[in-house]
Order: C-alpha cells, then structure tokens, then sequence
C-alpha cells in the first residue's frame, strides 16, 4: 500500500466519520432521505458507485484520477443510475412478492416487511433479488458500458452529458464476450444476488443507501472485466 493509498482512505474516512460521530447530522440525514427518496438515491450512487470507478481505475493504472477519465461526467451518470435502481427497486419489490402470492405462496408482501429472520423472508428476499437482477441488472450494465465509452470519447469533458451517445459505433466495439462471460455470468449469480438478497431484507430505508455501497464493488467488477478483455477497437 502506497502513501497516496493511505491519503485516498484517510479522505474517505474523514468525508463519512461526520455521520458516524455527529448524531443530529445522522438524525437530519435520515429524515431528509425519507422524504426525499429519490433526490438521495441520486446523490448516493454519485458518490459512492463514483468511488468505486476511482478505486477500478487504481486497480488498472495505478491511479485515482487521470486525463480524460472523467470524475464529474461519470459522477452524473451514476446519478441518473442510482434514480433507475431506486425505481427497480419499488417495482421488483412490489412485483415479486405479489408473483410469489399468485404461485400459491400466502403472505409473501407481509414476510418481506416482518420485523425478524424467517425463512419466508428470505426466500421473498431472494425472489426479489433474482428477478431484478436478472431482468433489470443487465441492461443496467450495458448502459453503464455504453456511457462509460462516450464519456472516454469526449477525453472525460462534462461536455459529454450533452451530446448525443453514438449508440450503435459503441455497442459494435463492447468486448461482449468478456460482458457475458464476467460481468453478466459471474458477477450476477456469484455476488449480485445474493448480495441485493441481504439488501431486501433490512429495513426499507437502507436498502437503497446498502445497495449505493455495492456499488463500490461494482466499479471495481467493471475495472476487473477491462483488465480480464481485449482493449476493444476505439469508437471513431
């Protein structure tokens, strides 16, 4: 570990230790998060899946920042991400339990909400977890893809959130195989869901903040699945 390895960690922990040490901050926080719902998913994802891309891009280079990533632009998209999950989230966890009731499973919608661990739970945890990941998480990650490769185009200008996405020039040059083998086969039944099946079964109100988290992790996933492919052909 490296001296800018220990700054990196020290301003992280400094930037968060505030919440930890300052109860009315945290008090204040929560509150807003509950009211304001999707403003806040916007702004964790910003912070957090942004985190992770910087952490990936130290994996690759050796470095948390360099010309032409594009911290801001990404930080934005992440923003407009974190709105979409928040929305996946209400409606795969409506959805699901009320599939669970349809196939002959009584009770599922309260399950989920019941204070405790039972095996119900879990299973409608579980339910919830698959079918969003296996539904809405894949599209999720080729947009990622997709915006990553514009952002990179235009040398990480905020210009970019701007201009209009080259969507098939970019999809052409997608390492497919390395987003199918990695990113869709290994990474969604080995870490996703049974991550987002922890997700669904704490208290509403951190599921979302616990899924930005994870989003550090995915960063990290996609910084993996660059260095495991080919450098695809650049997008002219």
């Amino acid at each position: 570990m490296k001296t800018k390895d220990l700054y990196f960690m020290g301003g992280v922990i400094l930037f968060f230790m505030p919440f930890f040490l300052y109860t009315p901050l945290l008090e204040a926080y929560k509150s807003f998060n509950l009211q304001h719902g999707m403003i806040m998913s916007f702004v964790k994802f910003a912070v957090l899946a942004t985190l992770g891309e910087v952490i990936g891009l130290r994996i690759k280079t050796g470095q948390y920042n360099q010309p032409g990533f594009g911290i801001l632009p990404r930080a934005f998209v992440w923003g407009v991400i974190g709105l979409t999950i928040q929305l996946a989230f209400i409606i795969f966890s409506t959805g699901a339990p009320q599939f669970l009731e349809y196939v002959g499973l009584d009770g599922a919608t309260e399950a989920l909400n019941a204070s405790g661990l039972t095996a119900s739970k879990v299973l409608v945890a579980f339910t919830i977890s698959a079918t969003m990941n296996l539904i809405y998480a894949p599209v999720m990650m080729t947009t990622h893809k997709i915006t990553d490769t514009h952002i990179e185009k235009h040398n990480g200008s905020i210009k970019a959130i701007f201009r209009p996405i080259q969507m098939g020039k970019i999809m052409e040059a997608i390492n497919w195989r390395v987003q199918w083998d990695f990113v869709f086969k290994k990474t969604i039944p080995m870490f996703w869901i049974p991550a987002h099946t922890i997700t669904f079964l704490l208290p509403s109100e951190y599921r979302v903040l616990f899924a930005a988290v994870l989003g550090v992790m995915l960063g990290v996933f996609l910084a993996i699945a660059v260095v495991l492919g080919k450098k695809a052909k650049p997008v002219s």
